[in-house]
């Protein structure tokens, strides 16, 4: 008997090491700004809310997996302690008070310890501080529409490109914006409900038709960061990309100025919530 509880202990503390290594480490093999193959983990964070998202999930992973493991060693426990041939004449304990305050008190514990870096999370999302730059982002069937109300007022849609990488990600116009900035972004819909959706940013917001929802995000890094439309709105769901390049601030400025010239001859609205579905 103690050589196989010795043998269940060290598988234990194999899980349980294991276990905690993929909780803590998964992040860190994950491709900034896009998604991998077969990926199981988050993508790597951009912003920092994704820094407190990411903490948040390994945490919950971390604690997660003590639990399952603290229940498994008791039920093993109970089988080898408590069966019929260890003990022939069963106990007749109803109930123990101590027992009963514990199982009460430490998962309220849990619950709190849980719940209070959840708030603050979600108080850190919902929070928008004062923005170094507002984008408005359009969702149409099926593509993003973009406008720059800070930079001269100039509009353009940002369709999937066929001949650009990653697969389904790239677009023929990004949105861009200049590194550790705060950005506020205005998001609506067109025709129906979308949901701009950027995980390297931890950045999920419906985009409705008549409503103006918005959220933030603040770059920390340069490069390429991509996402999609995460709310199903027809046919073509799967074909509308986000692309966002965050570049330092000369080369911002040196991008508004040509896109000012660009994108001059655009006078459609960026919320045009009369028409009919774009086909």
């Amino acid at each position: 008997m103690k050589m196989s509880m010795g043998r269940v202990g060290r598988h234990l503390l194999g899980l349980a090491v294991a276990g905690l290594t993929l909780a803590t480490g998964g992040s860190a093999f994950a491709e900034l700004g896009q998604p991998e193959p077969w990926e199981w983990h988050l993508q790597g964070s951009g912003s920092p809310v994704m820094d407190n998202i990411v903490w948040f999930h390994n945490f919950l992973s971390v604690l997660i997996i003590l639990i399952t493991l603290f229940v498994l060693a008791l039920l093993v426990i109970v089988v080898m302690k408590f069966n019929a041939k260890a003990n022939p004449v069963p106990s007749r304990t109803t109930h123990n008070t101590l027992i009963e305050v514990v199982w009460t008190l430490v998962p309220v514990l849990i619950l709190v310890g849980i719940a209070v870096p959840s708030f603050r999370l979600l108080f850190l999302e919902l929070d928008v501080p004062k923005a170094d730059l507002t984008v408005k982002a359009t969702g149409k069937q099926w593509y993003w529409s973009y406008a720059y109300p800070d930079n001269g007022k100039f509009e353009f849609d940002s369709l999937m490109a066929q001949d650009k990488q990653p697969r389904l990600l790239g677009v023929d116009n990004e949105m861009v914006v200049p590194v550790n900035k705060v950005i506020r972004v205005q998001v609506t819909g067109a025709d129906v409900i979308h949901a701009f959706a950027l995980p390297s940013f931890g950045v999920k917001i419906d985009a409705i038709p008549g409503r103006l929802n918005e959220t933030w995000f603040k770059a920390t890094k340069t490069g390429m960061f991509y996402g999609q439309c995460s709310e199903l709105c027809g046919k073509d769901h799967a074909f509308m990309p986000i692309a966002i390049r965050v570049v330092n601030d000369q080369e911002f400025a040196s991008w508004v100025e040509s896109a000012k010239k660009k994108y001059a001859s655009g006078g459609t609205s960026t919320f045009a919530s009369a028409a009919g579905p774009t086909q």
